[in-house]
């Protein structure tokens, strides 16, 4: 870790809408555009910074010792979250879902190079919200929590920005990858009357309106705004790959200078090009993606399965 990328600010001007000239847009006459979220910090990379930046605020106004948050041993967002806290003089906790490995990933020891310290919780007990976060709240009352992948109406206040970053009133369509549905509600709730905002899933969840993300993200979804998640695009569930994605991912990289990765942006541009071939799009769209940055699950990835890690 270098002092140039300690001293980096998050820059949002590098966030360019990047023109995605792919035939199969050019056959049916609609226009992709590519928001590079990713492009912003090397570090906190994309959609993670607009999720943390008002917890990073609150954790600061209410002084705060640090910031205790949630995530699995390849974790975007406990990366950027531990880097944040170590830029701005805050000390960082992770709750790592599952149980301490012998070895630890190339996150993990990350995170620990940002002063974060890990405690790993059994995969049952992680997954009861309900019950971890008071007992949580009692060990640590000095710490602010953030729940995972920052879920929660701050979370959703920051990713309702990402649309200022562009023109975004010329588009038809805006869409996004799906975790925690925390992105999803942001874009929603500060998309345009006209417009239609797309998540593509990527866990394997029933694609019904009582599931948990639809829950999550309807009380955004007021005046009229609309929203569709697909969730035939998870290619096995979360954090799962075929060898069609991956050969997707490199084509997408080879074609466009795209990097994506296997948990959330490969999926999501998979999904948006098969909607586009098969004609969900009608004719004239114009359709944003935002490529919400993180990269950290390629690194999962055996050396050669991708060409541009």
């Amino acid at each position: 870790m270098t002092n140039k990328v300690i001293n980096q600010p998050v820059d949002l001007t590098n966030a360019v809408v990047q023109p995605l000239a792919a035939e199969v847009a050019k056959e049916r006459n609609v226009s992709i555009d590519v928001l590079r979220l990713d492009r912003i910090h090397p570090v906190i990379s994309g959609n993670k910074w607009f999720k943390l930046k008002y917890h990073l605020l609150q954790a600061q106004q209410q002084h705060k010792k640090g910031i205790l948050t949630f995530g699995g041993a390849w974790s975007n967002h406990l990366v950027a979250t531990a880097f944040a806290c170590y830029q701005a003089g805050l000390k960082s906790i992770g709750i790592i879902r599952g149980e301490q490995p012998f070895v630890f990933s190339g996150t993990l020891q990350e995170v620990q190079d940002y002063n974060m310290q890990l405690q790993f919780i059994a995969r049952d007990l992680y997954s009861n919200e309900a019950a971890i976060i008071p007992a949580l709240q009692e060990q640590y009352p000095d710490y602010y929590i953030v729940p995972q992948g920052g879920q929660s109406p701050l979370g959703v206040q920051g990713a309702a920005e990402i649309l200022q970053l562009t023109q975004i009133e010329s588009y038809s369509h805006v869409t996004c990858a799906v975790g925690t549905g925390t992105m999803l509600a942001g874009l929603v709730h500060a998309s345009l009357p006209h417009q239609q905002v797309i998540g593509i899933c990527s866990l394997k969840i029933p694609g019904d309106n009582n599931n948990s993300l639809n829950t999550f993200v309807k009380p955004y979804a007021a005046n009229g705004r609309n929203y569709t998640i697909f969730y035939d695009y998870h290619f096995g569930g979360y954090a799962r790959k075929t060898g069609e994605l991956i050969s997707f991912m490199n084509a997408i990289f080879q074609k466009h200078d795209l990097p994506t990765d296997f948990v959330y942006t490969g999926k999501l541009l998979f999904g948006i090009m098969h909607l586009v071939q098969t004609g969900y799009f009608q004719t004239g769209s114009r359709i944003l993606i935002v490529h919400s940055g993180g990269l950290q699950g390629n690194r999962s990835l055996p050396a050669g399965t991708l060409t541009f890690l």
